[in-house]
């Protein structure tokens, strides 16, 4: 029995009726969703639902061109196809052949299909990827004598399957690349951060553009990078193509037009109140790299600095940093023995600012002296977090023993 519950499995059936348009699926990282929403109404999407790992929203092919150029925080943007009751592999197979696949896309385009699963019967996700994928060829074939290739690695369309415990979706991938991959990355570090997950760390921490931003630990930079082309309006997708506008419907007049549409509310690069830092100087040379990929070099101000000789660049703001997890041996003392030291810098150089700290260090709260105000449990890739926030005071946030009940 095959089951994947770290990936998202997005709801199989809605009232068609319940509003106009096409059925569409967001995946995202998990902890994101009420954020992920809340930017898809900004963005348009009148009918919303949440589920674990994901929004969905009914919209017309504008709305799907919009979110794919704007979105922030959202990892796809998936086409519902069919959703269906199955037992078996016959099953399945025989419902992705009743798509007519040679209507979305051209036989001479290369495919991909990706599975995913929670509380599948079905034994392989190997076996049944491959069915689905002989449905695909063998409908192409049947209407046009040809059939479409194979391609792992760069595909030009990509077909997802969900499968729950008896029902099966099959959408239509109108991203292509995962829209974390926004063009700017040049250079990262181990395990570095993903874009959107950034992005909604940035939401979540209650930062806004025009508000001071430190990363005092920022590695290759990719909370700067976010917060930066936030501040600028830039959208998202501004520097790479799209799933969509490989299939057969692509409207390219429309296209253009939202794309100049985001062109003309970006706003001109200029120096902003966000600051980073790092010890580490290859890490530093990294995140110039990207800032210079993006064309934000002068928009950021990086400076070689140990954390916790940190100081706050403004009178308040926010703090926004994802310290190393201690994966490798003695790294859990070292950061045992830094948690205390940077819980002192907080208290006594950042008076009224919030810092906000992504860590899977569970221990951080108690070691580094200070109350979170909020405890927000997120996913970094399959790696448990949580982002604690903290607003900061001048002085210990611990209560004086003289206040303690008498008798304590």
């Amino acid at each position: 029995m095959v089951s994947t519950a770290a990936q998202p499995v997005p709801p199989v059936s809605r009232d068609a009726s319940a509003s106009a348009g096409s059925e569409f699926f967001c995946p995202c990282p998990r902890g994101l969703e009420a954020a992920l929403t809340q930017e898809l109404v900004a963005l348009g999407a009148a009918d919303t639902w949440m589920t674990d790992g994901g929004v969905g929203f009914r919209g017309d092919r504008r709305l799907c061109y919009r979110v794919n150029l704007c979105t922030r925080l959202a990892s796809r943007v998936l086409l519902k196809l069919v959703s269906a009751r199955y037992r078996n592999e016959d099953d399945v197979y025989r419902r992705a052949l009743g798509v007519p696949w040679h209507e979305h896309f051209e036989a001479n385009r290369t495919i991909r299909v990706n599975v995913a699963a929670a509380a599948s019967p079905l034994r392989s996700l190997d076996f049944i990827t491959l069915r689905i994928k002989d449905a695909v060829c063998d409908r192409f074939r049947s209407q046009t004598g040809v059939r479409p290739s194979v391609d792992t690695a760069a595909p030009d369309v990509r077909i997802h399957a969900f499968l729950e415990a008896e029902r099966f979706t099959l959408y239509l991938d109108t991203s292509g690349e995962a829209l974390f991959k926004r063009g700017y990355r040049q250079r990262a570090g181990e395990a570095p951060l993903r874009e959107n997950l950034a992005a909604g760390i940035l939401t979540l921490a209650g930062w806004a553009p025009g508000t001071p931003l430190l990363d005092p630990m920022c590695g290759s930079g990719t909370f700067l990078l976010e917060a930066a082309e936030m501040s600028l309006g830039w959208a998202a997708g501004m520097r790479r193509g799209f799933g969509f506008e490989k299939l057969r419907d692509f409207d390219r007049p429309l296209w253009l037009a939202l794309r100049q549409e985001a062109a003309q509310a970006a706003k001109p690069v200029t120096q902003l109140p966000i600051w980073g830092a790092d010890v580490s100087i290859p890490a530093l040379e990294h995140a110039r790299t990207n800032l210079a990929a993006a064309g934000l070099d002068e928009a950021v101000t990086l400076k070689q600095v140990n954390v916790l000789d940190s100081a706050a660049p403004a009178e308040s703001g926010a703090l926004v940093t994802n310290p190393p997890y201690g994966v490798r041996i003695g790294e859990d003392e070292a950061l045992a023995a830094l948690y205390p030291k940077l819980g002192n810098v907080l208290k006594q150089r950042f008076a009224g600012w919030r810092a906000c700290i992504l860590t899977a260090d569970m221990r951080l709260p108690k070691l580094i002296g200070l109350k979170p105000s909020r405890r927000i449990p997120l996913y970094n890739g399959a790696i448990e977090c949580r982002l604690y926030v903290f607003e900061l005071v001048s002085g210990s946030m611990r209560r004086p023993r003289a206040e303690a009940a008498p008798g304590a």
